[in-house]
């Protein structure tokens, strides 16, 4: 298989996204570069993990990674060139910032903007299927959730402590009740309906 070829051949780096389906704050993203011999029993998509498991492997990441780069592209940017180009702008972003050049990427997800000109896979939900993905899906979530911690000093109206920016009900219910915030994202309209879908997937209690 080219997948496995380029494996072998080039050193590869893991990238992933988180806040994409968020109503306010960044969309953050994270490359990382595993030794190539790297394994780890629960390394695995962070939306499975706890909040502590995350934070823990988050420190044996950045103590076992060769590279790592954690980037963000902001509301107002995410506003102008769209979630989908602000996604793989953070993902440029995190690539320009390894200390390390990879020769391949692995990309979660179906689509990705080819960077420079390094060879990449879209895998979906890698983040399940391969050690460097899942690595790079806990720093962005993590790093992610950090940022909107704090923001939630400025504002706890919204509950972004708990729900991240997602489109819970009760954050919602907040937008409607207090308006938007300097943060929120202009370009998504809080009573689209498709927001159901993750009203369904982040209702309270359930956000990760």
């Amino acid at each position: 298989m080219l997948l496995s070829y380029y494996q072998d051949q080039f050193i590869e780096a893991g990238c992933d996204e988180a806040g994409r389906g968020c109503l306010a704050g960044p969309v953050f993203a994270a490359a990382v570069i595993l030794p190539r011999d790297f394994k780890h029993e629960k390394l695995t998509d962070s939306k499975q993990l706890s909040e502590a498991d995350r934070y823990s492997l988050r420190e044996m990441i950045e103590k076992k990674a060769i590279a790592y780069a954690v980037a963000s592209v902001d509301h107002e940017e995410i506003d102008h060139i769209n979630i989908l180009n602000a996604s793989f702008l953070a993902m440029h972003r995190a690539l320009d910032m390894l200390g390390t050049k990879p020769g391949y990427l692995l990309i979660d997800g179906n689509r990705f903007k080819k960077y420079q000109e390094v060879p990449h896979a879209c895998i979906v939900k890698g983040d399940g299927k391969y050690y460097s993905i899942a690595a790079a899906s806990i720093l962005a979530k993590t790093y992610r959730d950090d940022f909107m911690k704090n923001l939630a000093l400025l504002h706890p109206e919204y509950d972004w402590c708990s729900n991240k920016g997602y489109p819970t009900v009760k954050h919602r219910n907040a937008v409607l009740h207090y308006g938007m915030s300097p943060y929120h994202r202009r370009s998504f309209r809080i009573t689209d309906p498709q927001l159901e879908l993750f009203t369904e997937e982040f209702s309270e209690g359930k956000v990760v």
